[in-house]
């Protein structure tokens, strides 16, 4: 059963968030990477993709989580998996992140939550009476069809990568 909320406008919203679940399409989008070029998930189309969605690059659980990626690369690209990152984080930040830990998959920037929007990977908080938004830890495995074949909400970064690859195998 979907329980995606809409709005009037048919769009999701923070106050209506999204939670999508195995067997759903997933949303395409496009944005821009770190090295200034724009993706869409139409792009991979029939390439099996892990798009994990973090909270802001540098910080010490979102570096845990890209360097495990990295590590294992080798065995996400033998399974036949293109791994994408997504974070809130501008550009230049993203750029700075790969090149301080030696990241080798595609990272995108989505400062305005949009994409993160699509696939319930942000809510609403407030802090000292202030709205703000905090990114749900979040990774989606989808098939060659841009189905979703996995979609796991509030992950913690330390063996995660572990973990989504013993299910990959399966």
């Amino acid at each position: 059963m979907n329980e995606t909320v809409m709005t009037d406008d048919h769009k999701p919203s923070f106050e209506h968030p999204v939670r999508l679940h195995k067997g759903e399409t997933a949303p395409n989008f496009e944005l821009e990477s770190d090295e200034y070029k724009h993706y869409a998930l139409a792009d991979f189309k029939h390439q099996n993709v892990v798009l994990y969605f973090y909270p802001q690059a540098m910080t010490s659980g979102c570096t845990i989580e890209a360097n495990d990626f990295k590590a294992n690369l080798e065995k996400f690209e033998k399974a036949g998996y293109t791994v994408i990152g997504i974070s809130r984080d501008g550009v230049d930040k993203l750029q700075e992140f790969r090149e301080k830990n030696g990241l080798n998959f595609i990272l995108l920037s989505d400062p305005d939550y949009e994409v993160h929007k699509l696939y319930g990977t942000v809510k609403e908080t407030f802090e000292d009476g202030k709205k703000e938004y905090a990114v749900v830890r979040s990774t989606f495995v989808l098939d060659g069809e841009d189905k979703i074949v996995s979609a796991e909400y509030d992950v913690n970064p330390e063996g995660h990568v572990v973990d989504l690859l013993g299910k990959i195998a399966k």
